[in-house]
């Protein structure tokens, strides 16, 4: 079994905890599902938010849906000028037997802007 890495990514529409929670929550879903993967396949997660994201924690959203036993850390993006507001962006570690040209990255919405060369 090899340990993969997927990417992905969403913009959220206001900082707002509940908000927060729901968008996090449909990224990580959507990782597991086009990856065909569960929670016993994760190794562990890195959340980053942009500077302008203070409601919650990004990670906060992963315990809420059953990752309890995963490491999972976050951290604030860079704060760039021109960037894209209100992202939080995820970087997963995995075990799979996917090679990783088939590995899914899943950026959501209009954060499909952010990587449209792995973007699916």
């Amino acid at each position: 079994m090899a340990v993969r890495a997927v990417r992905g990514a969403v913009q959220l529409e206001r900082d707002e905890a509940g908000h927060m929670d729901e968008q996090v929550s449909e990224l990580l879903n959507a990782i597991l599902e086009r990856n065909a993967l569960t929670t016993d396949d994760l190794i562990s997660i890195w959340f980053t938010a942009t500077p302008d994201l203070h409601s919650d924690f990004p990670a906060a959203a992963a315990r809420g849906l059953g990752i309890v036993d995963v490491p999972l850390i976050c951290a604030q993006e860079l704060d760039i000028e021109g960037a894209m507001p209100r992202v939080v962006r995820v970087l997963a570690h995995i075990e799979s037997d996917r090679p990783r040209a088939d590995i899914a990255h899943v950026y959501l919405g209009t954060a499909g802007a952010l990587r449209k060369d792995i973007a699916q």
